[in-house]
């Protein structure tokens, strides 16, 4: 298998067809000889009905023997309507990729596989790394393409009612309770109600502000998203051609209003939960929701689901010593929305996230007299290009989106560190003069815990990290002056005093400090005794897997929805694919899962 002398789709369909036999066989040993020594294997529910990894020959092959038999996989082939399989080199490694598909008793399976090789020999080829996934259960496909819907119902009159007409009955509930209530309509809540509709089960997505697409209207006014628009497209409805790469903030609230409309999702705004409880004997949800009116709806539910955004709490407000006493205004990063109204005015922001340093560089820009940033700890700061755009660049390859998430996915943690560190390397060359240009003006910076740079920040709920969109330049230049928490005495009526009892003058301090993590606002929104039963969220378990994300939690019936738009848009897919099969009865309990009844 020379990439001079074979294609690498049939290098591909090669290793398709002795690993189809191997299964057939049902061989753990035979099934170990196909992974290499260092091996991953991912499965987001196809055959452990669980989001896992397992790592080795020794490990994988014995789970695969385990549960190869009871899922009653079959069929297995190259997946015709991917991306075609590739040679790659990654990791310093010879590579072969490419997706495959398979059939199980409930459903149908895609995957993806990162295969070694050694040009020594090439005729030998091991798995690095295997995904597998459900992809829809049977009967359960996606209404795409030639399997859109016709309409006929309403293009051939059968019944006195319109669209229009049907779609307000259906929103309004008024004869039924749905099977599923979503709390929260930002991205995560709407693409996971989205994705539910595509498997006909009925969802209802509540959101307390007044218009879907608030929680990113009501946010400052110069937010723009940090990442290119290929990276953050929508399920079964892609941005426009002629968009901009970056995307600010109301046109994407906009999006989030348009998305809710052409998907038929049914949103009631301006309502809240404020009552619920759990009945383990009909195993079902009696809740109790305040509506835009002021009027109370009682209402039972098979499942609840939290899309209250990973940083959805309560805004954090340290306290600083003498800050009672300061006559200015005083407000958290959360309350701000315009540079404008502070023109003139004299201004010290808290922290050095994205919010501190995007928040400075708008007073700065709208005219403010003084602008200061207080940094409280080193800050990862990388470069918007070409730096950040590295770890999304695939997503501008011309792949179509759902191969990418895969081809992403596949990554297990190990490999994702290793990854990120040679990353961070490369951008830290690349920002050179960025970073000097900051140490030098006073800003420490540092390149991640580990290393590992601002996505396993982002990814490990630590923060600490700024995308750099021109705050950093005013900092080296002085035009935002560096201050640091540690040099600080006291707050007093008329600004702060440092230690050398120089006095910073200000009218307004922004509290640009962070927010409280999800489990903060599932306990208000829950209460405590489901907060405290499914635990923290976020950040890496011990399994190396997010925390109580997008799986079965220790409440039974409540999810826990999220994410940024990359994640939301791939994981909205197997979350919606585990409560439809609770729904139905196919998912097994825990103890009856496959690896855990084989232990």
């Amino acid at each position: 298998m020379n990439k001079a002398n074979i294609a690498p789709e049939s290098a591909f369909q090669n290793w398709v067809e002795t690993f189809a036999a191997a299964i057939e066989k049902k061989d753990g040993k035979q099934l170990a000889q196909f992974f290499a020594e260092e091996s991953y294997w991912k499965d987001f529910l196809s055959l452990t009905w669980e989001m896992k990894t397992l790592a080795g020959p020794g490990e994988i092959s014995s789970a695969l023997e385990t549960t190869i038999g009871p899922m009653g996989i079959k069929n297995f082939r190259a997946a015709p309507n991917r991306t075609a399989a590739r040679f790659a080199r990654r990791s310093g490694r010879n590579l072969l990729e490419g997706y495959f598909e398979f059939d199980t008793a409930i459903g149908v399976g895609v995957g993806f596989a990162r295969l070694s090789y050694d040009e020594g020999d090439p005729s030998s080829v091991n798995i690095w790394q295997l995904l597998t996934t459900l992809d829809h259960i049977h009967g359960l496909e996606e209404h795409l393409d030639d399997n859109r819907p016709t309409g006929e119902n309403y293009s051939k009159i059968i019944s006195p009612y319109n669209w229009q007409q049907d779609r307000e009955g259906e929103r309004s509930y008024a004869d039924r309770d749905p099977e599923v209530v979503i709390i929260g309509a930002g991205q995560s809540g709407l693409m996971l109600a989205a994705r539910l509709r595509q498997m006909n089960v009925d969802a209802l997505v509540i959101e307390k502000t007044k218009e879907i697409g608030d929680v990113w209207r009501d946010r400052y006014n110069n937010l723009t998203l940090h990442n290119e628009l290929m990276a953050n497209h929508f399920p079964y409805m892609p941005y426009p051609t002629n968009w901009p790469l970056w995307l600010p903030k109301d046109r994407l609230a906009g999006w989030l209003e348009a998305y809710a409309d052409f998907q038929d999702l049914n949103v009631w705004t301006a309502t809240e939960l404020v009552a619920s409880s759990y009945d383990e004997e009909a195993k079902e949800w009696q809740i109790k929701l305040r509506l835009a009116d002021g009027r109370e709806r009682a209402m039972k539910t098979k499942h609840v689901v939290a899309a209250v955004g990973i940083s959805g709490g309560a805004a954090k407000r340290p306290k600083l010593p003498g800050l009672d006493s300061f006559a200015g205004s005083v407000i958290h990063s959360g309350e701000f929305k315009s540079g404008l109204a502070w023109k003139d005015k004299r201004a010290i922001v808290i922290g050095t996230g994205n919010s501190g340093h995007d928040i400075a560089q708008d007073l700065f820009v709208s005219g403010a007299k003084n602008v200061s940033l207080m940094q409280r700890g080193p800050t990862c700061v990388v470069s918007l290009e070409p730096s950040a755009a590295i770890s999304y660049s695939v997503y501008g390859q011309g792949h179509p989106i759902e191969d990418v998430d895969l081809m992403v996915a596949t990554m297990p943690y190990p490999v994702l560190i290793d990854t990120y560190k040679e990353i961070t390397r490369k951008t830290n060359e690349l920002d050179k003069d960025l970073l000097e240009g900051l140490e030098a003006a006073g800003f420490k910076t540092h390149s991640g815990e580990d290393e590992t740079g601002f996505q396993l920040l982002y990814l490990r709920g630590g923060g600490g990290y700024y995308v750099d969109v021109g705050c950093s330049e005013l900092i080296i230049n002085g035009d935002i002056p560096v201050l640091h928490a540690e040099e600080m005495d006291t707050f007093q009526a008329d600004g702060l005093r440092m230690k050398d009892g120089t006095l910073e003058p200000c009218d307004l301090i922004v509290l640009a400090t962070g927010f409280e993590g999800m489990q903060s606002i599932i306990r208000k929104v829950m209460g405590d005794e489901v907060a405290d039963r499914v635990g923290p969220v976020w950040g890496f378990d011990e399994d190396n897997n997010l925390r109580n994300m997008w799986k079965k939690t220790a409440q039974d019936g409540f999810w826990i929805m999220g994410g940024a738009l990359v994640e939301a848009r791939l994981f909205s897919k197997y979350l919606a694919l585990q409560i439809k099969s609770s729904l139905d009865g196919l998912m097994p309990e825990d103890d009856a899962l496959p690896l855990k009844k084989a232990s």
